[in-house]
């Protein structure tokens, strides 16, 4: 492990660093310029790109990150399989093979580790606006895995206003059915509030509830026990809810949040772009995300009570901050 890196071990005995936006390690630094140029070779070699050789197939299936992708074809990503993708080709670890580093310094890996550190930046910033000193701070993460883009949010907040969370009650609250993911998330906020760590001294408490989106009843539940009402609420669902979830699903969650959080409460999520970048990304075997126009979620968000306040536009999602109406 890289020094100054933190670390924090999976169910399977894996130790993995834990991801910090604001260190170098792991930030992105790329411009918005450089980000288009590669886009745009990303969707050039995808027109060029034939059908992959059966012995390159094999020895994807054999690497770790390679068979994680396999497994996602015309489903979804785990968390923690995510999560490997997000730390980059340096931080992987000897346990990664030459196609595993490959695949991490690959364009649409570098636009995970984007969209997290946007994700970060959006929850930090809305809940600077919002959260009153004298209430308690929840995060909740919707199909959220360990939870990176929450724990990141508040390495930005302490880092920029140490007085708006310190004393303060912080809880994290991740719904997902898998139980690895927010496992490892567990250990991460234990190393993160460690002597001289990031988060030292605070007090967070972090729960994992099971459940998937279209069990709203257990979202409003699960709400409902967090006392949301009277609590600073900021919701995260990055490469989830808004990726994946039907109009249905999406409207059917946005409702439960809109009633059972406080009136200054945010939401922000990734929302798959419908655009060539991302048909470029679906013309190989790609996890089954539902592409929308901006005006065909904002729509949505609107149905269920909410405003799209800010937009990151990003070659595979828009990277949105939602408030209420």
């Amino acid at each position: 492990m890289t020094p100054g890196i933190l670390s924090a071990m999976t169910d399977g005995g894996w130790t993995l660093p834990v991801i910090d936006v604001t260190n170098p390690a792991f930030a992105v630094t790329t411009t918005d310029t450089e980000l288009a140029a590669m886009c745009d070779q990303f969707v050039l070699e995808s027109k060029e790109r034939q059908e992959m050789p059966a012995p390159l197939r094999d020895a994807l299936q054999r690497s770790m990150l390679g068979r994680a992708l396999f497994a996602a074809s015309g489903t979804f990503l785990t968390g923690m399989d995510t999560y490997l993708l997000k730390l980059g080709p340096d931080n992987l670890g000897a346990e990664a093979s030459p196609i595993d580093r490959r695949i991490a310094a690959s364009f649409p890996a570098l636009m995970a580790r984007v969209r997290l550190q946007d994700m970060a930046r959006l929850l930090a910033d809305g809940v600077s606006l919002t959260a009153a000193a004298d209430r308690p701070l929840c995060l909740v993460n919707i199909g959220g895995g360990p939870a990176g883009d929450s724990w990141n949010a508040l390495i930005h907040l302490h880092a920029a206003q140490p007085d708006l969370l310190a004393g303060r009650e912080i809880v994290v609250t991740v719904l997902d059915l898998d139980d690895q993911g927010p496992a490892f998330g567990v250990r991460a906020f234990e190393a993160l509030r460690a002597p001289g760590a990031p988060l030292r001294g605070l007090a967070i408490g972090v729960r994992h509830v099971r459940c998937e989106w279209s069990d709203v009843d257990r979202l409003r539940n699960a709400l409902d026990e967090l006392h949301a009402t009277d609590a600073a609420c900021a919701v995260s669902s990055e490469g989830a809810l808004f990726e994946y979830g039907s109009d249905t699903a999406i409207v059917a969650n946005l409702e439960v949040l809109h009633a059972g959080t406080a009136a200054d409460a945010i939401m922000v999520g990734s929302v798959t772009r419908d655009g060539e970048p991302i048909r470029a990304l679906h013309t190989s075997d790609r996890p089954a995300t539902r592409p929308r126009t901006r005006e065909a979620f904002r729509s949505l968000a609107e149905q269920a009570g909410w405003s799209v306040q800010h937009v990151i536009e990003r070659p595979f999602s828009d990277n949105v901050r939602l408030v209420k109406r």
